[in-house]
């Protein structure tokens, strides 16, 4: 049998290798160069102002909402389908989830979806404080339309892009806008990314980040490092200049002040030094990964309409971090699970992304049952297929053949 295929698989040379010993080898395992060098790259390549590195995308989330203040009786809009981090991380700074609809084919929340979770939130008495749009399997969230959106309502805007790095927002609905990397914030507040090994590019475990309001972002780097701050940042100043300044009004090298209680969200130069390699081959990896999904959407268009690959929406250029295709499992007469089940067996891993977050117990137990029904469709017929940049253009024939068979 031929090797097994998972969904998801990082890619790993020598290069990598060699940045990481070297990082082993040196003086600064932690809070040194390899982690400012990353972060100048990752904001140079996104087109953001400021980049700041930290441990995951979870902890990524959890800096962007609190550095926005966001706390308790705020709510944050989510769509439900994303991965549990999203929604977490708002809970966890004591804000309320109101979560939104999406698009059953693309799975992303659109205009219409905010606007209904939104007016949900303000009856049930929240303070809605911001949007968190998902860019699922890649492809951007409407971006132009809900910046809009955001602005008319005084809103922030927090992009979890953790399965977009490498992808552009073509502004289709705005036309005069052209092409704007995912991470640059033109029509947000604040993005997130994740490097987690299945991700396009990967740390192990690392997140990002990036943004253009410099006061917004030295919080954003205060509260990675238990709210200390070292040197001011704009508009700021030590609360105690009597201990904090020398004789010449220079910092003393030892003085910190912690203005706010913080966390160890930090990421190690370890980490730093992997991703930081891996982003050097983003452009690669990307063209790698919309190839294969050419090539899916060619081979699975003769099981139509049993499979269709992924739903592509007009106004961006997606570096698919998925291959979400959409499956009607009761017209083949087969539940996913036995489909899944027999791909395995044939040496094909497939996963599903994602059971509705508003459906988990405990957003269940705090919320009730929610109707979101493209969410649910969404999740009824999606089936995530083996999508990374080593996969041979026969990998991709193997599926499709596996598929077929499974499904006959």
């Amino acid at each position: 049998m031929p090797p097994f295929l998972p969904y998801g698989r990082q890619s790993v040379d020598e290069a990598d290798i060699a940045a990481v010993a070297a990082v082993l080898r040196g003086d600064w395992l932690t809070q040194g160069p390899a982690v400012a060098g990353f972060e100048r790259a990752l904001a140079g390549r996104v087109g953001a102002a400021e980049a700041v590195a930290c441990a995951n995308g979870t902890a990524a989330l959890r800096l962007a909402y609190t550095a926005l203040g966001i706390g308790p009786g705020d709510a944050v809009v989510v769509p439900s389908n994303t991965f549990l981090a999203t929604a977490s991380a708002a809970r966890h700074a004591g804000a309320e989830v109101a979560f939104a609809d999406v698009d059953p084919d693309s799975g992303l929340m659109g205009v219409a979806e905010a606007e209904a979770a939104i007016a949900r939130a303000r009856h049930a008495g929240w303070r809605v404080r911001a949007l968190a749009p998902v860019h699922y399997a890649g492809q951007t969230a409407p971006m132009a339309g809900l910046g809009a959106l955001a602005r008319a309502e005084g809103l922030a805007v927090v992009e979890d892009a953790s399965h977009a790095i490498g992808s552009v927002d073509l502004a289709a609905d705005l036309a005069a806008d052209g092409e704007t990397p995912v991470g640059a914030c033109r029509h947000g507040t604040l993005t997130v990314f994740s490097f987690h090994p299945v991700k396009t590019i990967a740390a192990g475990e690392g997140g990002a980040v990036t943004g253009n309001d410099p006061a917004l972002m030295a919080r954003v780097r205060r509260l990675c490092n238990h709210g200390m701050m070292r040197d001011p940042g704009p508009g700021e100043g030590f609360a105690d200049p009597e201990a904090a300044l020398d004789g010449a009004g220079a910092p003393n090298p030892w003085y910190y002040e912690m203005a706010e209680p913080g966390f160890n969200h930090r990421l190690s130069d370890i980490h730093a030094a992997l991703v930081l390699s891996q982003l050097g081959r983003l452009d690669r990896f990307v063209e790698r990964r919309r190839a294969l999904i050419g090539r899916y959407a060619a081979r699975l268009a003769p099981l139509a309409p049993l499979v269709r690959p992924p739903a592509v929406v007009p106004w961006c250029r997606p570096a698919w971090h998925l291959c979400a295709a959409r499956i009607d499992f009761a017209a083949a007469g087969r539940t996913r699970a036995a489909v899944m089940t027999a791909l395995r067996g044939l040496g094909i891993g497939t996963q599903v992304h994602y059971i509705p977050v508003h459906r988990q117990p405990y957003w269940r137990r705090r919320y009730g049952d929610l109707d979101l029904p493209g969410a649910l469709a969404h999740y009824a017929h999606t089936l995530s297929l083996p999508l990374f940049p080593a996969m041979a253009d026969d990998d991709v024939d193997r599926v499709a053949d596996a598929l077929e068979r499974v499904l006959a």
